[in-house]
């Protein structure tokens, strides 16, 4: 039965630490997948570029590709730049049919790698009625964007243990990751943990670390990276948006 390729679309750093965990994350979901054709592409600095890597596919044959961003909200890259670069790519490879999947948030498996990562900076169940935690994300001017992480934020307070749980942003929206973690140690929270909601590490990340220890934070986990759980959701996203096509495949 016919299977599209998967192309990875990732941001994308000047920071090598950014590349090795995406190369990392698409280690797990070809794990996942594994009669699936697996490429990773970049919207900038890194190579292959996402008409590079299409370039690659369409040369080995392939015609039908899935592409999924790892990007956490809908904001600015997912609803124009990769939009834009996939119509521009595959307008040059006759016959290639580009599919473009959800982004990966919300989604509770997500919610998950974010305990998954505070349990691994020591932060656990039995400390959480006297921990509060900020949700760190990277930040949009999009509304929608915006709305999305304070959402998370309220939806993970009553759903877990924590005292409180309150959305932060490293860029273009307030709070800051230092206002939030002050604003909480200023409520009377005992611990502040910060929540890194972002895919790989980079400047906007270690923005969010600057700002989690200049405001006093306790513990400042590790980002997302190649959890388990994100891989699960990178392949419920090719498994969504492709199975229209392996049904019209089969038929």
């Amino acid at each position: 039965m016919h299977r599209p390729a998967l192309v990875l679309v990732a941001h994308g750093s000047r920071d090598p630490r950014h590349e090795a965990t995406v190369r990392a994350l698409g280690a797990r979901v070809r794990a996942l997948l594994p009669d699936v054709r697996t490429e990773i592409a970049h919207l900038d600095f890194n190579t292959p570029d996402l008409a590079g890597a299409l370039r690659r596919l369409y040369r080995d044959g392939v015609r039908e590709v899935v592409a999924v961003p790892l990007l956490l909200t809908r904001a600015y890259h997912a609803k124009t730049d990769i939009p834009a670069a996939l119509a521009e790519a595959a307008a040059a490879l006759p016959g290639l049919r580009v599919h473009r999947a959800d982004v990966l948030g919300p989604h509770p498996l997500l919610t998950r790698a974010l305990e998954r990562r505070l349990a691994e900076a020591r932060v656990t169940a039995p400390q959480a009625r006297e921990t509060g935690i900020v949700l760190a994300a990277a930040g949009s001017s999009d509304p929608e964007a915006i709305a999305v992480i304070a959402e998370i934020a309220r939806e993970w307070r009553h759903t877990s243990g924590w005292c409180a749980v309150r959305p932060a942003f490293a860029s273009a929206s307030l709070p800051t990751t230092e206002d939030a973690v002050r604003e909480l140690r200023d409520s009377g929270v005992r611990r502040v943990a910060v929540a890194r909601y972002v895919v790989a590490p980079g400047f906007l990340p270690d923005r969010i670390a600057r700002g989690a220890w200049d405001g006093g934070a306790d513990v400042v986990a590790p980002v997302l990276g190649d959890a388990v759980e994100v891989a699960r959701v990178v392949a419920l996203r090719y498994v969504r948006a492709s199975a229209p096509l392996v049904l019209s495949s089969a038929a």
